[in-house]
């Protein structure tokens, strides 16, 4: 047998998998070939969205199935027994695996990341590769297991409903992290994990090894809204069945193991109405707190001295937006994040949905307003005299033909885009929604006619519009489209079909920005929902160049001894002040907790609508509308959009003659399309600001090395004036001049594949087979004849 003459395939099935089976692996149950644990980042073409390509490993190797301990990358022969290493390695990291191993099927190469100084690399033969038993060794010391009761617990298996769910990468990695921090006697637990990217489901998964193992045998599930209860037991915690209850106040049956509850469920203001303690100190062996970034910031709340009460618990805090100010830390409670699965992440893995930004600018917005002489409010009062601006407008000063202006304006988008797209409308106070929502029902009175749900006020104080709140996240339900808000949607909302996302109120508070993001990223691939839209009116996005918006949290709150204020802060108790650092002088938004309760009902501290100042008569205009573009790290493009494409594509080839080799030589120039897309290079955007009818090729030479653009049909036409068809026979040049029209209209990536011969006009001359083996002769010359026809198209004098 010739091995050079193998596919990498091939390599696989007759060297690889039969010396892991040699060596004791399971192949059904530990050995897992071509696995794709990312879902390719979404990219987003005007309206058509781009699955990229999935991260793919060769093999990932399982002790138990939700422990990977060894991951193998595998090559043909013709390169070295090391070539994959790199690649594994970088896999290895993500996947958080301790052993990597590359091989071209004449031996192994293995990467210990448990080993230290030279033994950490070291080349093995075929037979040699080591046992399940051995690399679950090295594993324990990867992690730091070294009892027999934390193996115990570390190796109890993941709860498997009989479905095809199970946990993805990052979810696995954050429960086997909790897990097994816990089993090495870790009583403080932190998980950061981006919005949207399961993690009622991740704890669900934790808290069943741990109860399963007998490590954990009576559990508190804790929570400040009814919606996220709910939603957890109808949900991923069902499975617990019979062993669940939710507690209520004063029905307290200490006979379940696994309790669901409301922090307002188990405290009061009065010690007769503290529920919490019926229950003795030690009942619970394991409290986790869900989106702990909120609730019981203060010492000495009620909240807060639930889980001092239980303080010889195990806790454990989920949150997507740890809170870190100087006066509330999660890091200082809990520690660190053992592990964090950021928006970023997420959007790079394609498990979260990518965003567009539309930044509207309106006159009064950007110049401000000043009233004119003599100007008096819809009361008949005189104005005060100043300059207004865009932080007065809708706290002390509304002006009618602004509300007005941003309705028009949404009602415009929406018309252009899905007027059934899911939409909710971020406003100052409830008085701004119920306002927005009237302007909206004008702007819309022609569905609001069919239903006057179309567009509804989702507020707090409104009961109307809280019963709808689930119609509205129900992918099912087509009313209400339109939700006009201020704080009740923030969190807790689990909107897989929210397509559009409005800013209409200034946001200073990095952790509710996050919050109100976070109520988009969903991804429902069945409804058509695979990204989403942000239109803001009041420069909120500007957050997004913060580099806290997907950063690691910085502990900022001064540490004093024999304190412990916990991090616990409710987004809705909070206020802004912006303070200066000493030693950097940059500003830093603290937040200030106020002395109160959050209402159980979900309805947000308003500005008083008496107390405003009413206007009309006055003339709003938009000034300026741009979309916002970001790089492939998420962050905001400051420099030109053609500078950026620029830096990037001289990055991946250095000079004209380097881009030209890559193209002529790339079988399908999609794949070139995918991997400058990947690099960051938004080429509709680029095809836009060009505005000519050009390809990638011309895009490309314009914008990175100066060459004059030739739109396709000059292209196309170029090769009709150089006779190149008279080789073909009269059918086959029929066939070809008609690919070349189809170019001109629509690109050189619908011409690149059969499925194009299946479309009309090209239909019209038979089916794919009479066209390519009847016309042709064969697929090989059919394949011949386009790579010629691309090859005259981008010949460059």
């Amino acid at each position: 047998m010739n091995k050079k003459s193998l596919s990498e395939r091939d390599i696989c099935t007759k060297f690889i998998t039969p010396a892991l089976e040699k060596a004791g692996w399971d192949k059904q149950l530990q050995i897992l070939e071509e696995v794709s644990f990312t879902d390719g980042k979404i990219h987003v073409r005007g309206k058509l969205t781009t699955r990229g390509s999935k991260k793919r490993a060769d093999y990932i190797l399982y002790y138990k199935p939700n422990i990977p301990i060894a991951i193998i990358e595998a090559k043909d022969n013709n390169h070295s027994v090391r070539a994959g290493i790199q690649q594994g390695l970088d896999y290895a990291k993500i996947l958080d695996i301790p052993c990597v191993f590359s091989s071209n099927g004449d031996g192994f190469f293995f990467h210990d990341r448990t080993a230290e100084g030279k033994n950490i690399e070291s080349e093995i033969g075929l037979e040699d590769f080591p046992t399940p038993d051995q690399l679950w060794e090295r594993y324990k010391k990867y992690k730091g297991i070294e009892t027999p009761e934390a193996e115990k617990i570390a190796a109890q298996e993941y709860f498997f409903d009989g479905t095809n769910r199970k946990p993805r990468y990052y979810q696995q990695i954050a429960v086997n992290r909790s897990v097994e921090a816990i089993a090495k006697g870790q009583n403080r637990v932190l998980l950061v994990m981006a919005t949207g990217t399961g993690k009622t489901y991740t704890a669900f998964q934790i808290i069943h090894r741990l109860w399963k193992s007998g490590a954990k045998k009576r559990i508190l599930f804790l929570a400040d809204r009814n919606a996220l209860i709910d939603q957890t037991k109808r949900g991923d915690f069902k499975h617990f069945k019979d062993k669940m209850t939710v507690v209520k106040k004063r029905q307290i049956d200490k006979s379940f193991e696994v309790y669901l509850a409301l922090y307002q469920g188990l405290s009061g203001s009065d010690e007769k109405a503290n529920a919490y303690k019926q229950f003795s100190k030690d009942f619970f062996d394991l409290i986790v707190i869900d989106e702990c970034h909120r609730g019981s910031t203060k010492e000495d709340s009620n909240w807060r001295e639930i889980l001092t009460y239980f303080s010889n618990a195990t806790h454990i805090g989920l949150t997507a937006t740890p809170k870190e100010t100087e006066e509330a830390s999660n890091s200082e409670y809990f520690g660190d994040p053992i592990y964090t699965y950021s928006l970023r992440q997420g959007i790079n893995d394609g498990f979260l949905a990518p965003y567009r930004v539309i930044r509207v600018a309106l006159n009064v917005d950007a110049e401000g307003w000043r009233p004119e002489q003599g100007k008096t409010d819809k009361d008949g009062n005189e104005v005060e005299d100043r300059m207004y601006n865009k932080k007065d407008y809708d706290r002390s000063l509304v002006i009618d033909e602004r509300t007005d202006t941003v309705a028009r304006k949404v009602t415009e988008f929406l018309k252009g885009y899905d007027r059934f797209a899911k939409t909710i409308i971020f406003c100052v106070d409830i008085d701004h929604a119920e306002r927005m929502r009237s302007a909206l029902a004008r702007h819309n009175a022609d569905l609001v006619a069919e239903n006057y749900k179309y567009v509804m006020q989702i507020t707090g104080d409104n009961e109307e519009g809280k019963r709808e709140l689930d119609n509205f996240i129900n992918p099912e339900e087509k009313y209400p489209v339109i939700a006009t808000t201020s704080e009740l949607m923030t969190t807790g909302v689990d909107a897989q079909t929210c397509k559009v996302i409005v800013l209409d109120a200034i946001i200073n508070s990095m952790t509710k920005f996050k919050q109100i993001v976070g109520r988009g990223t969903r991804i429902n691939e069945e409804y058509g929902k695979q990204y989403f839209t942000i239109l803001d009116f009041r420069n909120a996005t500007d957050n997004f160049a913060d580099p806290k918006f997907d950063g690691e949290p910085i502990r900022i709150k001064p540490v004093t001894e024999g304190t412990n204020l916990g991090g616990i802060i409710d987004e809705e108790e909070a206020n802004t002040d912006p303070i200066t650092d000493d030693d950097t002088g940059e500003e830093i938004i603290i937040e200030i907790p106020k002395v109160r309760q959050p209402d159980p009902s979900g309805t947000p501290p308003t500005s008083d609508p008496k107390s405003k100042v009413y206007v009309n008569g006055v003339d709003v205009s938009i000034l300026i509308e741009r979309e916002l573009h970001f790089d492939q790290h998420g962050k905001p493009i400051t420099s030109s959009l053609k500078d950026h494409t620029k830096q990037i594509i001289k990055g991946q080839f250095a000079s004209l003659d380097d881009f030209l080799n890559k193209w002529n030589n790339t079988e399908r120039k999609e794949a070139i399309v995918a991997e400058l897309e990947d690099q960051g290079v938004m080429v509709d955007a680029l095809l836009e600001a060009v505005d000519k009818q050009v390809d990638l090729f011309d895009l490309i030479c314009h914008v990175a090395y100066d060459q004059p653009p030739l739109t396709r049909k000059e292209r196309a036409n170029n090769v009709k004036k150089r006779d190149y068809f008279t080789k073909y026979g009269e059918q086959a040049r029929q066939v070809l001049e008609t690919l070349l029209e189809k170019y001109a209209d629509e690109g050189i990536e619908n011409i690149e594949t059969l499925e194009v011969l299946q479309v009309k006009p090209l239909s019209d001359f038979g089916s794919t087979v009479e066209i390519v083996n009847g016309i042709f002769g064969s697929r090989k010359k059919y394949m011949e004849a386009i790579k010629e026809l691309e090859t005259e198209l981008y010949r460059i004098a």
